[in-house]
């Protein structure tokens, strides 16, 4: 039975690991039925995993096995670690441990642990028999390395299955980041056509003006009655080379004073007299949203907004210029 690939972030395999009801602490654990050798079975090929693209078991397992302790394991190593070069017996990096205490619940006692684990190649496994020096570590050995013949066979004679099922995910992949882009650029560029804001969405709404200020190319313009100081900040959301007009009913001595010391600071805003309008309009390059609330008074009350489709904003200002 095919088992599950665990991938770190980097996209490299870690392990395939069983995933067991509870931590393994005992042999007898491990263990299925009586062989006739005396040695109860277990399924070692379960026991296998792949980590740095390469067949290993994990130090734990095999004491277990064997009978012995991890740390008598490991000792017996030391002791003629000269037998035991880099691809035989390797020790796992913290994110490769922290990926097999989170996949393999029988690793759960390796959480807290100092030290990673050892893991050993099919011929780190063949020398620990040379090593441990007993005829149970033989007869375990024997076992394991035809575990590790069947498990290559295995995967020899599915592996174009494996294949297929890496294209499919491979391709699975790219639909879904492909899809994830289409839908950021969606929520990055679009903006409703029309909608309503209801009283105390105040930051909402502010957000939304904001937001088609910001957008700007090249012109932005403003037909509102009721004007302040707020405004003035609200328009300076636009960028450096986008123009801001302002036709309002009623410039009075505080707001004229308001604009010019704003324009002795940052980008002009050119504001017009224009008695002439009832609603309020905003005007984003060829765009014409109709406001149903002074830019001053965002989500204060009920408001509605549309983009209005039959209408252009060169339209607007010949009539505000010529009349």
């Amino acid at each position: 039975m095919a088992k599950k690939t665990i991938k770190t972030a980097n996209k490299q395999p870690v392990a395939i690991c069983d995933q067991s009801t509870k931590p393994v602490t005992k042999r007898d654990q491990l263990m299925e039925s009586s062989s006739p050798m005396g040695i109860k079975q277990v399924n070692i090929g379960q026991l296998i995993m792949t980590i740095r693209d390469t067949q290993v078991m994990v130090d734990r397992d095999l004491a277990l096995l064997y009978g012995v302790d991890t740390k008598v394991l490991n000792q017996a190593v030391k002791r003629n670690i000269s037998r035991f070069p880099e691809r035989f017996r390797f020790q796992l990096s913290d994110v490769e441990k922290d990926e097999l205490v989170t996949n393999c619940d029988r690793f759960k006692t390796l959480k807290h642990s100092s030290s990673a684990p050892y893991v050993f190649t099919e011929q780190g496994i063949s020398m620990l028999s040379t090593v441990l020096r007993s005829q149970t570590a033989i007869d375990v050995s024997i076992r394991i390395m035809d575990a590790f013949v069947a498990m290559r066979h295995f995967l020899a004679n599915n592996a174009q299955v494996f294949q297929r099922l890496a294209n499919i995910e491979y391709h699975q992949i790219e639909t879904d980041k492909r899809i994830e882009e289409v839908f950021k650029r969606l929520d990055a560029n679009v903006q409703p056509q029309q909608g309503i804001f209801y009283d105390g969405q105040v930051f909402d709404a502010y957000q939304f003006v904001s937001d088609l200020v910001r957008k700007a190319k090249n012109s932005v313009v403003l037909i509102d009655n009721y004007v302040d100081d707020t405004v003035l900040t609200l328009l300076d959301k636009r960028a450096n080379n986008v123009t801001a007009t302002i036709y309002t009913q009623h410039i009075s001595q505080q707001f004229q004073l308001d604009i010019n010391r704003h324009n002795t600071q940052y980008p002009a805003i050119n504001v017009e007299h224009f008695n002439r309008a009832h609603d309020r309009f905003l005007l984003i390059d060829d765009e014409v949203y109709h406001i149903g609330a002074s830019i001053k008074d965002l989500g204060k009350k009920w408001f509605a907004f549309t983009l209005m489709q039959d209408i252009t904003t060169t339209e607007l200002i010949n009539k505000i210029t010529v009349e």
